[in-house]
């Protein structure tokens, strides 16, 4: 499986909106909820951490879509590609959907979320797994956990 290499860079499927990333992830994610059932047509979501300050878009200006409430999702105007989330009082990270970066073959969510609600022949691989989402406590030891095994 192929690094990361930075900077990396994608864009929604139309291409009218692009982005870069410039910083590794803090994490790697999987999310059974049924909104991300449900927003993302698929059995789960993905998602990759990106400190705020190493993402940027670059093309295009995203528009607020799904929900619109304490979590922001961004989606391209034109094709309504699901792009990434931005979740309230959380300014330090952007939840990136990976498969939005032109070569994401290095992704693998660390843990995945929600499994309560996952579908029964769903499966992630992920390290860690949470019936809904880990405690805010435990995110700190999975973070630094993530970089060990990335290094």
């Amino acid at each position: 499986m192929p690094d990361l290499a930075l900077p990396a860079e994608g864009g929604c499927r139309c291409g009218r909106v692009r982005l870069r990333i410039l910083a590794k992830p803090l994490l790697t994610m999987a999310c059974h909820c049924t909104g991300c059932q449900s927003m993302s047509s698929s059995a789960y979501s993905l998602s990759a951490a990106i400190p705020s300050q190493g993402f940027e878009i670059t093309k295009g200006e995203p528009v607020i879509g799904g929900l619109h409430g304490a979590s922001r999702h961004y989606f391209c105007g034109h094709c309504m590609t699901w792009m990434f989330t931005r979740p309230e009082g959380l300014d330090w990270f952007v939840n990136l959907r990976p498969t939005m970066l032109d070569e994401h073959a290095w992704f693998t969510p660390f843990i995945e979320t929600w499994t309560a609600e996952k579908l029964p022949w769903a499966t992630t691989g992920a390290v860690h797994s949470y019936t809904a989402l880990p405690s805010f406590e435990e995110y700190e030891p999975l973070v630094a956990e993530y970089a060990g095994a990335q290094a």
